[in-house]
């Protein structure tokens, strides 16, 4: 079983900054891509940024230039760095991971997983 487990999250001020950092543990053989997903109440989950093991990243453009996602392999952990926040940001969000785990003898298989998510509230 593989847990991922987030933090960061909290009250701020407009133009403010928050950092995110979620923990994978569990049976792990490595881990693919990694993201965060955000949902703001009455609206769709949304992806907000993703980073590849090797680095390669990827941001939705109404964060752009305000967000960096960032990872550290060695401690199975991924980053999201939120400057000059505004109140349009506030919503849960959600850690992902997909996981390569062993299967069958010799045979490794990738998996989803999801984090709890974590309450970020921007106030005017």
């Amino acid at each position: 079983q593989v847990q991922l487990v987030e933090s960061g999250g909290g009250l701020v001020q407009a133009g403010g900054s928050l950092r995110l950092s979620c923990a994978a543990s569990g049976s792990i053989f490595s881990i693919n891509n990694m993201g965060w997903y955000r949902q703001a109440p009455g609206k769709q989950r949304e992806l907000v940024a993703f980073i590849t093991s090797k680095g390669h990243t990827n941001v939705t453009d109404s964060v752009k230039g305000r967000f960096t996602i960032s990872r550290d392999n060695a401690k199975n952990t991924v980053y999201l760095q939120m400057n000059s926040l505004k109140p349009e940001d506030t919503a849960v969000y959600y850690c992902y991971a997909n996981v390569n785990r062993w299967t069958l003898p010799g045979q490794i298989k990738a998996y989803d997983y999801w984090g709890q998510g974590t309450q970020v509230t921007v106030s005017s």
